[in-house]
């Protein structure tokens, strides 16, 4: 295997992973401090790519401009979810029942987009997607560039506002225990509806970028569901952290088993290695081995 190969594989890793990174933070931030897998995530994805679909084929709007409606849509769309279903679960079998829950808002949504876009693949168009630009012999795409940077600008806004904010202490708060965090006057119900939102308005910087790099159809929500599952069970369930470099490690280590073995190994790679590190380190590579309070 030559330099140029892996440096290839290394530089897709970081392109491409981050953008899953950023949609798999949001999963796994509902998660922590829900308590709820959320498997309409990929699905909320594809809807997000649909959306900026619209803005660009009816009104002309620029995929990157088009954020500016479709992720405060897509944060309300995740509040709306939360308030009807998510709210309603409780007790000890709140984890269980989210999985049943989210997956049929899943079909919910997919028979929508179904019915309103039809099931012919469509992709998002632009005069950047096509373009690159060369550094030696590594090519460059213009739009994994962008995402890149929109993913980078995003998880750092969403650090400041876990870290830097008062609304983020009562995030992390939550992540530690929700019964002592209400116990200190933290409204944990208002905490949870917000951090879902926000879970959710991520999909729409992640769907765009998807939609861009991808054709894409509703049912393509079911393969986008199995890599962002994978990458928060192996860095580690609730792990912001986690989510990014587990996201950075799938891509490269697929494009990896791509160059050196064969392409039709690659998605595979990506489970061989979850099964490993969950033998070896059951809670993931960054997840903690206690269970926080509920």
């Amino acid at each position: 295997m030559n330099s140029i190969a892996l440096l290839s594989a290394a530089k897709d890793g970081i392109l491409t992973g981050s953008i899953y990174a950023l949609m798999a933070t949001g999963l796994t931030l509902i998660f922590g401090v829900m308590d709820i897998i959320n498997l309409a995530q990929g699905i909320l994805v594809i809807l997000g790519a649909y959306l900026s679909y619209a803005l660009q084929v009816h009104w002309h709007i620029d995929l990157f401009v088009g954020l500016l409606i479709t992720i405060p849509t897509m944060f309300i769309v995740g509040i709306v979810i939360e308030r009807l279903f998510m709210s309603r679960l409780k007790g000890p079998e709140k984890t269980a029942m989210s999985l049943l829950v989210t997956y049929a808002v899943s079909l919910l949504i997919e028979g929508s987009l179904n019915m309103i876009f039809s099931v012919n693949d469509v992709q998002l168009q632009g005069w950047y997607v096509p373009k690159a630009f060369a550094i030696g012999q590594i090519h460059f795409g213009y739009v994994y560039v962008a995402g890149f940077i929109l993913a980078g600008v995003l998880l750092s806004a969403l650090y400041f506002m876990l870290y830097r904010t008062r609304f983020g202490v009562s995030v992390r708060a939550s992540l530690a225990d929700q019964t002592s965090a209400a116990l200190v006057g933290i409204d944990v119900r208002r905490v949870s509806t917000i951090t879902f939102g926000i879970g959710v308005a991520v999909t729409a910087a992640g769907g765009m970028i998807y939609g861009a790099t991808n054709s894409f159809n509703a049912s393509s929500s079911y393969d986008l569901i199995s890599r962002l599952l994978t990458i928060i069970v192996l860095g580690g369930m609730g792990s912001l952290g986690g989510a990014m470099v587990a996201g950075v490690s799938m891509v490269f280590i697929g494009d990896m088993v791509g160059v050196i073995w064969s392409p039709v190994w690659s998605s595979m790679s990506y489970f061989v290695v979850l099964v490993i590190v969950l033998l070896l380190r059951p809670q993931g590579l960054f997840g903690k081995q206690l269970t926080r309070a509920a």
